[in-house]
C-alpha cells in the first residue's frame, strides 16, 4: 500500500526538478522581456571561426538532493532495525550521485564559439546556443547591451 505521505513527497520531488531544470536561453534568436525595447550596439564583423561547444547551465543541487531522497526513501525499505538504516544511507549516497549526473546531462546544450573579426581589426569570441549556422568569411552583426552581446545575420 501506498502512503498518502510518500505520494506527497514524490509530487514535491518532481516540482523541484522542473523547477531546477529551467535554464535561460543563450541563442542569439531569443530575448527576454528585460532585453526587449531597449536600444543596443551594433557593430559588423567577419566571421574569423566557427567551433563547436557544450554550454552548461549553472547546476544547482537540485538533481543531488532530489536523488539523495529517492535513494534514502527506496533504501529504507530494505531490511528492519540497521538493515533499514545502512539501506536509507547507501540508497541516499547512491541516489544523490545518480541525480547529480542526470542533472548534468539534462542541462547541457549545443553551442558555438563564433570568432569575429571587427572592422578595426579587433578578434572577439561569443558563444550562444547552436541555433543558427554561421560560416567562416560570412559578414555578421554583433548586437550589444548590458553586457550581452549575440551574433546574428
Amino acid at each position: 500500500m501506498i502512503r498518502p505521505w510518500f505520494v506527497f513527497a514524490l509530487l514535491a520531488l518532481a516540482c523541484a526538478l522542473l523547477n531546477g531544470c529551467y535554464t535561460p536561453s543563450s541563442s542569439g534568436s531569443v530575448y527576454t522581456a528585460g532585453e526587449a525595447r531597449n536600444e543596443q550596439t551594433v557593430r559588423m564583423a567577419v566571421v574569423e571561426s566557427v567551433r563547436q561547444v557544450s554550454i552548461e547551465a549553472s547546476r544547482g543541487e537540485v538533481g543531488t538532493i532530489a536523488g539523495g531522497a529517492i535513494g534514502g526513501i527506496g533504501g529504507s525499505t530494505v531490511g528492519g532495525g540497521r538493515g533499514s538504516a545502512v539501506g536509507t544511507i547507501i540508497g541516499a549516497v547512491a541516489g544523490g550521485a545518480a541525480g547529480s549526473a542526470i542533472e548534468r546531462n539534462v542541462t547541457q546544450r549545443k553551442g558555438l564559439e563564433i570568432t569575429v573579426r571587427l572592422e578595426n581589426g579587433e578578434l572577439r569570441a561569443i558563444t550562444q546556443d547552436a541555433d543558427e549556422e554561421f560560416r567562416p568569411g560570412e559578414r555578421v552583426r554583433l548586437v550589444s547591451s548590458r553586457g550581452v552581446t549575440r551574433v546574428t545575420h
